[in-house]
């Protein structure tokens, strides 16, 4: 199956146990990364199994491109969603009871309607499959209490195998899943949470549209990406601005109405080079396979949500990069939402610690992907030499005296005010402001004039993130937490981070990010972006799948994934028999395909 249908050689990490588990009957909870081939393991299952496999999926885009991917492959599968005229839909629950389908994908609200439990229960099921399993948890990042009627599967139909699948669930979300799903019995399958492929940088915001702009024009100019705002106005401003300066960028948000929403995204993901600018309503179940790089100019909520909207560059193995823009506004903002919740001191304490984490890993002069890895329970025991701090040195100095000082000017100015009136304070300047409040005459007036300001900005900002400050939600001031306390006394030394100079990642000295292996093992081309030892072949390779695309309907990527078009570009297949030797090339889409993409190598060569 995995050779004939899907067009690889072999399977990756988990993959064949996984398989061979859910084909024997058995329940299973799988976390593999993003790109990492979850899919097959309930594909292939469905494809061996008899009967219909139901997948229940959280969203309609998700369908869709799955649905588009493996009609592609040969294989029967259709969805049943709002978009689905009523006269389909029946066309396809009959198809599913007379066993005419391999796979059928349902959204929850759908799966626990009498109406399709009914249609179950006249057919002949293989699996279940529950993709996107984090949304069941409370604890997760994507809750969707829909998911939470899920359980009634094992109950109702306790023989069929069920396979809940995601990508990201520390340890706390992972037994809230397999709790609320019914699946404690269940095989626990974790892959390594590693995407080498990606390389991640994270820069001290200072007019951060110029700074994307530049990381744009110096290192993806023709890309497709994700750039991620916290805010609705920001997702409107940035992408208008994109769109000023030549970059096709769109906005997508909840508040845009729905026709606007899917006509961005339609033309996001059957477009080449687009931009989507987008709050983090944005992503999940988008499975475009060439995301050269996702872009963060806020925060992330979590360590898991970065992780989770990271995931989506470079699903297909190819490098990528994960860029975002951090400063002390952000941190200051999410102290704030955090003080100001009105939600249950448990949940209150496991956000506490989950924006810890996640401050920790901006802040960290440490390679980044060990921490990222670390805070999902798993060892790197190397640096990766893929993330800014490991191809640039990050140096850290004896912050102690600094934080005396900021720590005291606080202190002295009545705990109210916010960074920049105090490092006015410190750094002796006479300000209206400071001369009204008479700050001009505390202790620590001009007390740090060794700093300039920006490094103050920088001190001010870990102090934060160190969990020394705390934020007013109502005056915006920094107060002192009970852990300054041992600082202020001289009782703690600290040890703070010094922000590097912004620099590219060519100035780094990294060159393009390392390349994972696609599904099925077959190596890529090492370095360079796709195509840059023959970029006229690759170009026409790409027209000529847009092109076939565009004929479908489909989007690019369900025809080959540009990790197989890197390989045609590099094999240089003259016939038939070498052209099915490429990965990702299964026997439907060799006969499709083959002698198109066969022509532009002859044409071009």
């Amino acid at each position: 199956m995995l050779r004939r249908v899907f067009g690889f050689e072999q399977f990756r990490g988990d993959q064949a146990a996984v398989i061979q588990h859910v084909i024997a009957g058995g329940d299973a909870l799988v976390l593999m990364p993003t790109g990492g081939g979850k899919s097959l393991c309930y594909q292939i299952p469905a494809l061996v199994r008899p009967g219909v496999a139901v997948v229940v999926s959280p969203l309609i885009a998700l369908m869709r491109d799955q649905v588009d991917a493996l009609r592609q492959l040969g294989v029967r599968a259709a969805y049943l969603n709002s978009t689905v005229e009523w006269r389909d839909a029946l066309e396809i629950e009959r198809a599913v009871e007379n066993g005419d389908l391999d796979l059928v994908y349902v959204a929850p609200e759908r799966l626990v309607t009498p109406r399709f439990r009914d249609l179950i229960e006249r057919s002949k099921i293989a699996l279940f499959a529950l993709d996107e399993a984090h949304c069941v948890s409370q604890w997760g990042h994507d809750f969707r209490p829909e998911y939470l009627q899920l359980a009634l599967l094992g109950q109702r139909w306790p023989h069929v195998p069920r396979l809940a699948l995601t990508a990201t669930a520390d340890r706390q979300t992972r037994g809230d899943i397999l709790a609320q799903l019914g699946l404690e019995h269940a095989r626990v399958f974790v892959s390594s949470f590693d995407r080498p492929n990606i390389s991640y940088r994270v820069v001290a915001k200072d007019r951060a549209k110029e700074q994307l702009w530049r990381f744009l024009e110096e290192e993806h100019p023709e890309d497709a990406g994700i750039v991620y705002c916290m805010s609705r106005a920001k997702v409107e401003d940035t992408a208008s601005w994109l769109s000023s300066r030549g970059r096709d960028a769109l906005p997508y948000h909840a508040g845009l109405p729905a026709a606007v929403r899917d006509a961005n995204q339609d033309r996001f993901i059957k477009g080449e080079g687009v931009v989507v600018v987008a709050t983090v309503a944005f992503g999940m179940g988008i499975d475009k396979s060439n995301v050269r790089f996702v872009a963060h100019l806020d925060l992330p909520k979590s360590l898991e949500g970065y992780y989770q909207e990271t995931g989506r560059a470079g699903r297909d193995g190819l490098p990528a990069d994960a860029w975002m823009t951090y400063g002390m506004q952000d941190v200051v903002l999410m102290r704030q939402l955090l003080e100001s919740s009105d939600a249950p001191e448990a949940h209150r304490r496991a956000e506490r610690t989950k924006l810890e984490a996640l401050l920790g890993y901006c802040e960290t002069p440490g390679c980044r992907r060990q921490a990222l890895l670390g805070y999902f329970g798993e060892h790197l025991a190397e640096p990766c030499g893929n993330c800014d701090t490991c191809q640039s040195k990050v140096d850290t100095w004896d912050g102690s005296i600094a934080a005396q000082k900021a720590l005291s000017a606080i202190w002295r100015t009545g705990q109210r005010f916010g960074a920049g009136h105090l490092i006015d304070v410190l750094l002796g300047q006479s300000t209206e402001k400071i001369t009204r409040f008479g700050h001009d005459r505390i202790k620590t007036f001009g007390a740090g004039a060794e700093h300039a300001k920006s490094e103050w900005q920088s001190i001010f900002r870990q102090l934060i993130a160190l969990g020394l400050l705390g934020v007013d939600p109502e005056t915006h001031g920094f107060h002192l937490t009970e852990a300054a306390t041992p600082v202020l006394r001289g009782e703690r030394k600290l040890q703070l981070r010094r922000d590097p100079a912004q620099t590219t990642r060519r100035a780094l000295g990294g060159g393009r990010s390392r390349a994972a292996k696609p599904s099925g093992g077959s190596a890529l081309p090492p370095g360079g972006s796709p195509g840059a030892d023959d970029p006229v072949l690759w170009q026409a390779l790409k027209a000529r799948r847009l092109e076939l695309a565009k004929a479908q309907g489909v989007p690019p990527y369900v025809i080959f994934h540009d990790s197989t078009l890197a390989e045609m570009a590099r094999a240089l297949p003259r016939d038939l028999d070498a052209f099915a030797r490429l990965p990702g090339v299964g026997a439907r889409k060799l006969d499709r395909y083959g002698d198109a993409f066969l022509a532009v190598i002859r044409d071009q060569s």
